[in-house]
């Protein structure tokens, strides 16, 4: 589905990705973990066209647009939604912007959405401020999918919440894989969540890819010391 080749993006003297190559099967999650640091979020922004990469190149393999069919779920639901704006606006914003039904059809579809990820279509008409932390990143989810994409890039989508909530969170986005057939990329920083959420893992350190291979082997048999810290760590939690 994506193909990134040889890509480097430097911010002056100081490179944050560093000559890059991999691809993301359609239907696969792809988990990219490493610390705060390694250059994973620059990768997703990347991607995603937010930013210019200094060399190399992001090939998207679909008829699509990948401006509409890629959307990224943030780490902090609260920083995301604007605060002014109701839940309902917001899911809807990326509707209206895209074109993708009449406008007396979005109210319709905003409660699709809702309901997709286990909200009420009361939630509508309610302000960011007056949700909960699991309730806004659902509504930041409902938001992404709100364009119909193909792929989520998943940005640390539950390190701010409690746990209990995370476990709930990580359900969701698993069975919303399967009921739309998505695929994702899925960045973290915790060894843990990557093995739950995903098929294969990037192991990220300097700009670099320093190991890849599919989630089983990375935990039974790590073959760079920098993922044997990572599971080391992960497993003294």
């Amino acid at each position: 589905m994506l193909e990134v080749r040889n890509l480097t993006k430097s911010f002056g003297t100081a490179v944050a990705v560093d000559n890059l190559s991999f691809s993301i099967r359609q239907g696969e999650s792809l988990g990219l973990v490493g610390e705060s640091g390694s250059g994973k979020t620059t990768l997703a922004r990347l991607i995603l066209k937010l930013i210019e990469p200094t060399s190399g190149s992001i090939v998207y393999n679909s008829v699509g647009d990948i401006r509409r069919e890629c959307q990224i779920v943030f780490q902090d639901p609260q920083s995301s939604l604007n605060p002014r704006i109701k839940i309902g606006e917001a899911i809807g914003e990326p509707i209206l912007i895209h074109k993708l039904l009449p406008k007396e059809n979005i109210t319709a579809r905003v409660a699709e959405l809702l309901g997709l990820v286990k909200l009420s279509k009361e939630h509508s008409s309610r302000f960011p401020h007056e949700l909960s932390g699991g309730e806004r990143q659902r509504v930041g989810i409902a938001r992404a999918l709100a364009s119909n994409p193909k792929f989520l890039i998943l940005d640390e989508p539950v390190s701010s919440l409690d746990v209990s909530i995370q476990v709930d969170i990580l359900k969701l986005l698993k069975e919303i894989k399967l009921q739309l057939n998505l695929t994702y990329l899925f960045i973290a920083h915790d060894l843990s969540v990557i093995g739950f959420m995903c098929d294969r893992v990037m192991v990220m350190k300097d700009g670099k890819i320093v190991e890849e291979n599919n989630t089983a082997e990375i935990f039974s048999a790590p073959r760079d010391p920098y993922t044997r810290q990572l599971i080391d760590s992960t497993l003294k939690i």
